[in-house]
């Protein structure tokens, strides 16, 4: 027993774990003596290795979540090709086939049949629900389902019902073909996938986020999926675009086979002249978000609006009306450009085929869905030959029993083998009539004749039943030997009956008119400048300038020195007392300017060319000052000039258009060395009219 005490380490230690210490005294814990005699002794003198099990550790780690992640990729999030439904979906559509009697059932009672195959809650079944029924194609629902447009949700599941749609129930069931497996907890069969006669991956669309990848399938039109089948049956080329519920606008140009995007618009019209009415809207919004949108971008200011009106509830109606000074059509410019009027909606089809998720385009799904149409066709036909025959089959013995009266062998039989015997002995001159050879389950079935029904039989009736399983099997052998014309002649069955059910509701255009955001803004900010404070922008309640700008303007500083450069709209940014000029930035507008220093005055027209956002230029030369700055070219300029002894001519004009325009760094031509008192473009008070006035001419 001592030499055990030397270790208690058990095969998997937990790191940093230190065994109890034994004291071997009388009322010590004793845990270490235990331990030790029940650990095997291979393990007894066994070294911790503590990268050994840091690696058992990220083994299991890495199992765990790649089983976690298979099963959110495979059973959960993302559809499967073979019938384009998610397990969710095919579980509800699995339980409503099964208790289906043609009469509307409480949407309760479904989850809770569904339940039975989902382990994953009632109410994600109950919103799957609501989702595949206002697709409109699988489910009809009775009672409120909510409303698409407005976002508002469904009721609760007590109060709404739902039942198959008869293209569900003619086109997406068949038991006799359907692969079965148990559910979660065993007691129960399900589907592994139905055997859909529909390219339902693209008529229900699907968004799935899983692990390490993700799925955006958008809905198509159903009557113009039925023509591309058809064309690729037909091996035709063919083209499908995606098709919304909320209607709108698509550009599709890059979409690409599904690899791409779309874009897709609102529906606005001009009501009058300043009223623009919203009467469908872009997928992936509702009313509220849309509103909600605009009034975002009115406090942004990147567009004005006077008031809005939702009156939105069977279709969609939003009126808008426009401030004064703006016309309708330049706010349904603005809307498009400004706010979710317009949404970009990216598409990447992921579907999980052979167990495994793929990306494919629209081509390649709609292939591998008609490949699947024409399989399961063609197993319901060799289905249904093999009952004709059996039909017909047993109809011929039952013909020869009761005709040829071979039931009257059997009446001298004591036992059962010998009845069997003669029933076989009866049909033997008959063989060549049989569609098979005579088997045991033949024999037991024409035992079960009922005396009443050999007492009524009616050979002519029963010839034109024949007759009719005789024309029915010839078709069906028919429909075989020509499969391809088959499944067309289906699907023209399909689009004559439910094309007229399903328009298309958003329409193509094959571009759409790019707008200009820095066109389409109002100029809804208005920058002052108030010299006391030093502040300019379009928060401060300032005297000067009063500029009207866009969200998307830069706004022209031009300062005393001479100093300028150009910024973002300003919200209260601080410049100073020294502020001469605040305008818009023109790169080839002329502007003019006078200036001075300590040896003369100068004049020049100029450009300011580019210029760098936020970088500082100087436009005349070092230790001046403006006397004049402004934009164009004034028709004529006042100077006056500062009293001096001996001075005869105290004012002049001039004729800044005399002067050639060049670049913002030029020196310009030379006023005079008199000191300025000011230059004005208009006479102002302290102007002589009586004065001798001269003009300065440049040479």
């Amino acid at each position: 027993m001592k030499q055990k005490n030397q270790s208690n380490q058990a095969e998997w230690p937990i790191p940093g774990a230190t065994p109890a210490k034994n004291t071997g005294k009388a009322g010590g814990n004793g845990q270490s003596h235990v331990l030790a005699e029940k650990m095997p002794q291979t393990h007894m003198h066994r070294p911790f290795d503590p990268k050994k099990t840091e690696a058992a550790l990220h083994r299991r780690v890495d199992r765990g979540f790649l089983d976690y992640a298979s099963y959110v990729i495979r059973d959960r999030a993302i559809p499967n090709l073979a019938d384009g439904l998610k397990p969710v979906q095919r579980r509800i559509l699995w339980a409503m086939h099964r208790n289906d009697d043609g009469r509307f059932t409480k949407v309760a009672n479904v989850v809770g049949d569904t339940m039975k195959f989902h382990p994953h809650g009632d109410a994600s079944i109950g919103e799957a629900l609501v989702v595949l029924a206002n697709k409109r194609y699988l489910i009809e629902g009775q009672g409120n389902f909510g409303n698409l447009f407005t976002g508002d949700p469904a009721a609760a599941p007590r109060y709404i019902e739902c039942r198959l749609t008869e293209l569900a129930r003619t086109e997406l069931f068949n038991d006799e073909i359907t692969q079965l497996v148990s559910s979660y907890d065993g007691r129960n069969q399900e589907p592994v996938a139905l055997p859909s006669k529909l390219p339902l991956t693209l008529m229900l669309g699907a968004e799935g986020i899983a692990v390490g990848l993700s799925a955006r399938i958008l809905p198509h039109n159903f009557p113009e999926l039925l023509e591309a089948q058809m064309a690729i049956l037909k091996k035709q080329p063919f083209k499908c675009l995606p098709d919304f519920a909320t209607g709108g606008l698509m550009d599709a140009r890059d979409y690409r086979d599904g690899r791409g995007s779309v874009k897709v618009r609102a529906r606005i019209k001009a009501k009058d002249e300043a009223t623009v009415l919203i009467t469908e809207i872009p997928p992936t919004t509702t009313t509220d978000s849309l509103i909600a949108s605009i009034e975002d971008a009115v406090r942004k200011g990147k567009l004005k609006v006077k008031s809005i009106n939702d009156f939105t509830s069977e279709s969609v109606e939003i009126e808008i009306k426009c401030p004064s000074g703006v016309d309708a059509e330049k706010m349904v410019d603005a809307l498009y450009a400004f706010t979710d009027c317009e949404v970009t909606i990216a598409s990447r089809i992921v579907v999980i085929k052979d167990d495994r998720p793929v990306e494919l385009t629209v081509s390649e799904v709609l292939r591998e869905n008609t490949g699947q149409l024409v399989a399961i066709l063609k197993r319901e036909l060799e289905l249904r030959e093999q009952k004709l025959q059996d039909e017909l089959h047993y109809r011929t013995l039952e013909r020869i029993f009761i005709e040829e009266r071979i039931y009257k062998l059997i009446e001298k039989c004591r036992t059962n083998e010998a009845v069997v015997a003669a029933v076989y002995d009866g049909f033997n001159p008959f063989t060549k009539e049989l569609v098979r050879g005579l088997a045991d389950a033949d024999v037991d079935r024409l035992l079960q004749v009922r005396i009443r029904r050999i007492s009524l039989f009616d050979i002519h009736q029963h010839r034109e039943q024949m007759e009719k399983v005789k024309t029915d099997l010839a078709e069906t052998r028919k429909n075989l030997k020509n499969l391809t014309k088959y499944v067309i002649g289906h699907l023209e069955a399909l689009l004559e009956k439910y094309g007229p059910q399903y328009p298309r509701l958003t329409t193509k255009s094959a571009r759409h008119e790019e707008v200009d955001a820095k066109a389409a803004a109002f100029k809804a900010f208005k920058v002052a400048y108030d010299r006391e404070t030093g502040y300019v922008g379009h928060k401060v309640n300032g005297e000067e300038f009063k500029l009207e700008c866009t969200k998307f303007d830069k706004v022209l500083l031009v300062f005393k020195d001479g100093t300028y450069k150009m910024t973002d709209l300003p919200e209260k940014q601080f410049v100073g007392p020294d502020l001469f000029y605040c305008g818009l930035p023109e790169r080839d507008r002329v502007f003019t300017c006078a200036y001075t220093n300590r040896d003369a005055s100068y004049l020049k027209r100029f450009t300011f060319g580019g210029m760098i956002l936020n970088k500082a230029y100087c436009c005349i030369q070092e230790k001046s000052r403006l006397l004049f700055f402004a934009p164009d070219t004034p028709p004529n300029l006042y100077v006056r000039y500062k009293p001096a002894p001996h001075q005869k001519i105290s004012q002049q004009t001039c004729r800044p258009s005399d002067i050639e325009v060049k670049g913002a760094k030029s020196r310009g031509r030379q006023i005079s060395i008199k000191d300025i008192a000011s230059v004005t473009a208009q006479p102002t008070r302290g102007w002589d009219e009586k004065a001798t006035t001269t003009r300065i001419v440049f040479v």
